[in-house]
């Protein structure tokens, strides 16, 4: 893995305003260049009613508003990793506004992984090209002056990416709030031991370092939260903080993952996700069809 490129310049404050879905408990952020009209959405959101099969884009519009209210220029769509609880709104926004849509290179992987489990035929291209851009581990992107690297920071998904610009970090799945713990990892692909090392690479960055959650339940009834620091997540996560080892952590995520379900919207979400957030193509009769693999999952 590559350490942090010397070209980033953690001084930098990017502006991050946070969009929050109550359906999925998802954070999608815009990312502002503090110098420039040039900004990024990370982990945008499509709202699905999976049990009417009605796709809509409320969370998409706000993002969108925002964005033109603002006088912003949209340069890049970043998707963390493929999403098992929500959809992705990148393509909607694209269409509507521009930008680039990236990812982490090993959406291959993962697309191998889904795809025979989702029984797509040879027409489904396992090679990332429904992205704009594939990340590698330490790859450098610009949102206008800022320079922004990816860390490949897998144990979630095997295309996990950290994306930190200027002082901020954006973790996907891979931290929550430090009362929170860390993202399951159980999924085909996840590995516990592998997360732990991904978190701890995310941890050597400098403890001031602004790191921002794709989702947050309020656990025990607090208040919805989004950012934390390194210094915090160090100190305070119940799962990697304050010294905990390598094998306890293992044993935690492993015994914690046991009794945890599946993800309400996992089935929609991987089929879509995977394809960069496009939906089927239509049948003859122009309807769209999203299949339900049974005792797969």
């Amino acid at each position: 893995m590559s350490d942090i490129p010397h070209s980033v310049d953690l001084s930098v404050k990017p502006e991050v305003t946070p969009f929050f879905d109550p359906n999925t408990n998802t954070f999608s952020y815009v990312v502002k260049d503090p110098d420039s009209s040039a900004c990024a959405v990370i982990d945008a959101v499509m709202d699905i009613d999976y049990a009417a099969g009605r796709i809509a884009h409320q969370s998409a519009d706000k993002v969108i508003d925002f964005i033109k209210q603002n006088g912003l220029e949209l340069q890049w769509m970043i998707e963390t990793h493929v999403h098992a609880d929500h959809l992705s709104a990148a393509p909607y926004i694209q269409d509507k506004i521009g930008g680039k849509i990236g990812i982490g290179t090993n959406i291959s992987v993962v697309q191998e992984t889904f795809g025979k489990i989702f029984n797509e035929g040879t027409e489904f291209q396992r090679d990332g090209s429904q992205f704009d851009r594939l990340f590698d581990d330490g790859a450098s992107y610009q949102i206008g002056g800022m320079t922004a690297f990816a860390l490949h920071t897998p144990g979630h998904t095997p295309a996990c990416m950290t994306h930190v610009i200027g002082d901020a970090a954006f973790v996907g799945d891979t931290l929550f709030m430090p009362d929170g713990g860390t993202a399951r990892a159980d999924f085909p692909g996840g590995d516990a031991r592998t997360l732990y090392r991904s978190i701890k690479r995310v941890l050597l960055l400098p403890e001031a370092t602004r790191l921002f959650m794709c989702h947050d339940y309020g656990p025990n009834g607090r208040d919805i939260r989004w950012e934390s620091t390194v210094g915090e997540q160090r100190a305070h996560n119940i799962h990697v903080g304050g010294g905990t080892i390598e094998e306890e952590f293992v044993a935690t995520r492993a015994a914690r993952d046991r009794t945890l379900p599946m993800p309400r919207l996992i089935i929609p979400s991987l089929q879509v996700n995977m394809k960069g957030g496009r939906l089927p193509a239509p049948d003859a009769s122009g309807k769209r069809f999203l299949k339900v693999p049974l005792d797969v999952l």
